[in-house]
């Protein structure tokens, strides 16, 4: 396994006392986390904001192949409500996501980021007319593609490794849980040893990992949810985006919610558990995100999740007062 170079810079080593052995305070830019701002500053001298593209894939989860059911937790949009519609064109979509950002972002470098279903569910040829293009314009920094594990076959990894010769390409893998059970009971649609070898070819195909979890998945433990990081951590994934479990209207899971057969985290229990996780990661994997964003209008529960904001805070507050900087618990 490719071993990654370790991202954080120590600007300031600080004694402390954890379970009475002495250890060392590294800090990112005063954070307590390795955080994408962080990284995006360090490896491109500034903070990069990602343009949210649809590819007009969809996914073998839903078309029949695996299944038609999907993810239980996915909405109809695959993940991609805030992407603009694929009738646009590559071109229109990427001006329309600029505009989202133009009030917050005046720079002229992007991540052209493929969230919605699975975006290497296609002939290679037609991934490659889509994605070399994009990759050498000037105003793209990194292509960041969403798929899933078992959607990354040979032709396809070679593509990969061809563009990743041009630019940095991230790869963006939903795992999810490394509970093959609870893989079964999400619908997955792949077991985890698909994931592990999946994060090898990419390694080897020049890409960077990014794994996804999804925290409060029914009946899993804070145990269980650890061990998901720990298994992430020995695949050799570069960067982790944490989730938590939203029920979304017309899903499979929001039917689930009504009938009382799932809960989800109260917003203490989220903030807990996200603190223990950040102590576990190594301190060279980036965290790309802390919490995630539901759909406003079709989000059932929990209802606290609409104010990021809050919860974001509420984590950094937990860090200091538990005194957990990233890696500290390993």
């Amino acid at each position: 396994m490719p071993v990654r170079r370790p991202l954080c810079i120590l600007e300031d080593v600080v004694s402390m006392r954890r379970h009475g052995k002495a250890g060392y305070m590294i800090m990112w830019n005063g954070r307590r986390y390795c955080s994408l701002d962080w990284y995006l500053k360090e490896k491109f001298g500034q903070k990069l904001y990602k343009l949210t593209l649809d590819g007009g894939m969809t996914c073998p989860n839903r078309d029949g192949s695996i299944s038609y059911r999907g993810c239980i937790f996915c909405s109809d949009c695959g993940s991609g409500e805030f992407s603009a519609s694929n009738s646009l064109g590559t071109d229109k979509q990427l001006e329309f996501a600029k505009s989202l950002i133009s009030d917050k972002y005046s720079g002229d470098r992007f991540i052209a980021y493929f969230q919605s279903y699975t975006n290497t569910y296609a002939p290679a040829d037609y991934l490659r007319s889509l994605y070399v293009p994009l990759i050498n314009r000037d105003d793209i920094a990194v292509l960041d593609i969403a798929t899933r594990p078992d959607c990354l076959e040979t032709e396809k990894l070679n593509l990969i490794s061809e563009l990743a010769k041009i630019k940095p390409v991230w790869v963006e893998l939903g795992l999810q849980s490394a509970s093959d059970k609870t893989a079964q009971l999400i619908n997955r649609g792949y077991p985890t040893e698909i994931y592990a070898q999946a994060v090898k070819n990419l390694h080897l195909a020049g890409a960077e990992v990014i794994t996804h979890m999804i925290i409060g998945l029914p009946y899993e433990t804070r145990s269980d949810m650890l061990d998901t990081v720990r298994y992430v951590d020995r695949c050799g994934s570069n960067g982790i985006k944490l989730h938590l479990l939203h029920i979304i209207e017309g899903t499979e899971l929001a039917g689930m919610y009504a009938d009382g057969k799932v809960n989800t985290l109260s917003e203490e229990e989220y903030v807990s558990v996200v603190c223990d996780i950040i102590g576990v990661l190594p301190r060279n994997m980036v965290i790309h995100r802390l919490t995630g964003d539901g759909d406003r209008n079709k989000l059932i529960a929990p209802k606290w999740s609409g104010n990021k904001r809050r919860v974001l805070n509420l984590i950094n507050h937990e860090l200091k007062v538990r005194n957990i900087i990233q890696g500290c618990l390993r």
